[in-house]
């Protein structure tokens, strides 16, 4: 859920009592710097922690940001996922620890890590430098344990009172309710034996949640009677009807006067069904949010078919040890916790860990056919949102199969540089490059990545050498493929080095070398190049006296790109799958009534390079021509990455012929386009020229405003401004302007209002739309 400034998670449930501990919570948050909140498993910590940061949030003017440390086994994504959760895309070659440090040092925002005591020593030490560096950071942990950070504030949580206050009953009969809105506690007898259970539980909420899940199957009184048959037996090693969960609890993690919860857990799993267990067991090798399908393939196997799968999720979702948000699925981690124990007595942790990496190796392979087609914007989304589970599945590939891991990490790279995780792109494409001599495409597609990742943090050099190496392997494997890729990095590497004539006549080369046909009517029936749209009678770029585009170049004539509704139909944000005017699906008719096959994504952006490279050489009208007809290619396909930095030359073209509004509507359709992939680096991109043309208009208020907020986006990207070289006289021209329009005073306050404000907000401002994804 977005607060006003930042993200909290949604509350799903009633939350009951605890009145006092919020109040400390609010003296601590605003006398203290970091406060941890200690207390055993499902007593109601995270609850807790969520409910206290939403009461504070707005006393922090960068927001409140969650990061939930539970899917973390071990401290390698602890820097990513904070990073994440605070908005950092770091784009630099720095330390990833720098890299934060710097993003925080001057923000006054509250962060929650929650679950913390598996990673305590490296959250420990995180924080330690955070709260230097950081002097307007507040933080606040959930943790088993305290974690021992200099400053670190504890507040000890207790499980509900069951004796005089009506909190944990209270709790009970809300948990009943959800599950059966029927349900009650009016039957004689009914509230007794409820009140009952809750002693008997100790007032810990997840196990009154998880007793509450029970009657289903059972009367108040009679699971008041088994749970206080339960309770009362002695623990016996030797008797194998004990609770597992008692025998094989740890007790640096489960403290023996915790048993009320792990017997409860445990007692939960003997009401579950065979198949439920073994579902159970397997599920908890997913590390974030899933839906039916993937517990289909990741659980699937011997008993469990995917019938079965099915319905044992549903019996686990009604005995609340999976919890259901529409079509979503997750586990609690206190819950986690018991099912991996379950799976490592099963014996099963090898066999149900190449499921999981097996299914995300599936999903990056159809991630990858599905990038230029209509549903690129899901496909990016779902890399981005299974980002930990993919890092799970390539940990355990390196180790036990190298060319799968090859094959992953060089599928799934080009998606994670696109949406700012370029450390772990470059890093995991370095490791399983290092893993073994396997040669062959996936071998070659890592090189590539390689090369973009190091491209994109500004290592032009190594970004060079790739390219070269690319290119070579591309020429001797005659893969035509290959080479469109292997140009495009070299290219892109040539035109940050200042080198567009270069980059020009290899791509031109290229996109020759590689013609099979003609989607967009190009000349001696081959396809046509960056020069044959040059030259193309078609006026792809009709213009009008004030500069708008005509019908079928950049946008629709109903209204602006990226100021219509969210989820409007058109070619500024039409839905992935979704039919529209001059939007046409897979195997349909270009405008002009041709059928024409889509191009490969490394021949789009090969094609990408010569618009750039002839923008930056100055033949604007050829350059407008062939970025227009780029543009139609993609749209055809319901391709958005290539399409709105497409949009972007439009808008760089406008500009620079002396048409400014024109200008602001194509900078415009971009923004919506990188904001619907969550691109920052394109957003930062998109403001700086999205303020240029409003600055060419005389708006100079305005100008400063969104330029301020394009300084925002970049500093989430870690970098100066950055861009191909005849960048920059845009930029000081538009301060000049913009300057020039309203006063240095007056430009000042607008840019650092621009600055200050939330980065949605600032981009919504600047696109006069209220944007959601």
């Amino acid at each position: 859920m977005m607060t006003k400034v930042g993200f909290l998670p949604e509350e799903t449930s009633s939350f009951v009592g605890r009145r006092a501990e919020l109040a400390r919570l609010e003296t601590a948050l605003a006398e203290r710097r970091m406060t941890t909140l200690i207390g055993p498993g499902g007593v109601g910590k995270t609850r807790l922690a969520l409910r206290a940061a939403r009461a504070a949030a707005d006393r922090y003017p960068d927001g409140a940001w969650w990061a939930d440390l539970s899917p973390l086994y071990d401290d390698a994504l602890l820097l990513p996922t904070v990073s994440d959760a605070v908005g950092l895309a770091d784009h630099t070659l720095r330390m990833p620890v720098e890299a934060l440090c710097e993003w925080l040092s001057d923000k006054s925002l509250l962060l929650v890590l929650d679950s913390a005591e598996h990673l305590r020593a490296p959250c420990s030490h995180l924080l330690a430098e955070l709260l230097t560096t950081s002097p307007g950071l507040t933080v606040l942990v959930t943790s088993r344990q305290p974690l021992g950070t200099r400053g670190e504030h504890t507040v000890r949580i207790q499980p509900l009172p069951v004796d005089g206050a009506p909190d944990a009953l209270q709790l009970f009969e809300d948990r009943l309710r959800a599950g059966d809105p029927r349900a009650g506690l009016d039957a004689p007898g009914d509230r007794a034996a409820a009140a009952d259970i809750c002693r008997r539980l100790e007032g810990i909420p997840l196990a009154i949640e998880l007793a509450a899940a029970g009657i289903g199957r059972h009367t108040v009184a009679q699971l008041a009677t088994r749970i206080g048959t339960r309770f009362d037996a002695p623990v016996d090693a030797e008797d194998l009807t004990a609770s597992r969960l008692d025998l094989l609890a740890d007790d640096s993690l489960w403290p023996r006067r915790h048993r009320t919860l792990r017997t409860t857990i445990g007692w939960s799993h003997e009401l579950c069904t065979p198949l439920e267990r073994l579902l159970w067991a397997r599920l908890t090798l997913l590390r974030t949010d899933f839906d039916e399908e993937t517990a289909r393939e990741v659980c699937t196997g011997g008993p469990l078919t995917p019938q079965e799968v099915d319905r044992a999720l549903q019996g686990l979702v009604a005995q609340s040890v999976v919890q259901r948000d529409g079509t979503r699925y997750r586990m609690l981690d206190t819950l986690r916790e018991y099912g991996r124990m379950w799976l490592a007595e099963l014996g099963e942790e090898r066999a149900a860990a190449d499921r999981h990496a097996r299914s995300f190796l599936g999903l990056a392979r159809r991630a990858h056919e599905g990038w230029t087609g209509p549903d690129q914007i899901t496909w990016y989304h779902t890399i981005a949102d299974t980002h930990l589970d993919l890092c799970a599945a390539l940990d355990h590939l390196l180790a036990h199969d190298v060319a799968a891991a090859q094959e992953m990490a060089g599928r799934v790279g080009f998606f994670w540089a696109c949406c700012g995780h370029l450390s772990e792109a470059r890093g995991y494409a370095q490791r399983a490059l290092e893993s073994g001599p396997v040669e062959g495409p996936h071998r070659t597609r890592l090189q590539w990545v390689l090369g973009v990742a190091a491209l994109l943090q500004g290592d032009f050099a190594t970004a060079e050498k790739y390219g070269a190496l690319c290119t070579a392997i591309a020429l001797y494997d005659h893969d035509d493929e290959g080479m469109l890729g292997a140009t495009y990095l070299s290219g892109l590497t040539q035109l940050m080095n200042g080198e567009p004539a270069a980059a020009l006549e290899a791509a031109e080369r290229v996109l020759r070398m590689t013609e099979t046909a003609p989607p967009d009517g190009g000349p001696d029936g081959r396809r046509a190049t960056a020069t044959d749209c040059a030259t193309d009678t078609t006026s792809e770029l009709t213009t009008s006296e004030s500069g708008a585009c005509g019908p079928g170049a950049c946008e629709p004539t109903a209204s602006e790109p990226g100021t219509r509704e969210p989820g409007a139909s058109g070619s500024g944000a039409r839905e992935p799958g979704a039919s529209g005017s001059g939007a046409c699906e897979p195997g349909a008719s270009e405008p002009g009534g041709d059928s024409a096959p889509l191009e490969s994504a490394h021949r789009l952006r090969c094609r990408l390079i010569t618009v750039f490279a002839l923008t930056a050489l100055g033949r604007l009208t050829e350059s407008g021509r062939a970025a227009a007809a780029l543009r139609r290619s993609c749209e055809r396909g319901g391709e958005y990455w290539t399409r709105s930095y497409a949009d972007y030359q439009l808008a760089l073209i406008a500009l620079l012929q002396g048409r400014p509004e024109a200008s602001a509507v194509h900078a415009r359709a971009m923004l919506a386009g990188k904001h619907r992939l969550r691109d920052s680096f394109g957003i930062a991109l998109g403001l700086d020229i999205l303020a240029a043309a409003i600055a060419a208009q005389g708006a100079g208020a305005q100008a400063a405003r969104v330029y301020g907020t394009g300084h925002a986006y970049w500093r989430m990207v870690g970098h100066p401004q950055r861009g191909t070289p005849e960048l920059g006289p845009v930029r000081e021209t538009c301060e000049l302007q913009a300057r020039a329009a309203v006063g240095d005073e007056a430009y000042q306050r607008a840019f650092e209002r621009g600055q200050a404000d939330n980065a949605e907000v600032g981009l919504a401002a600047a696109l006069h739309s209220d944007l959601q994804l």
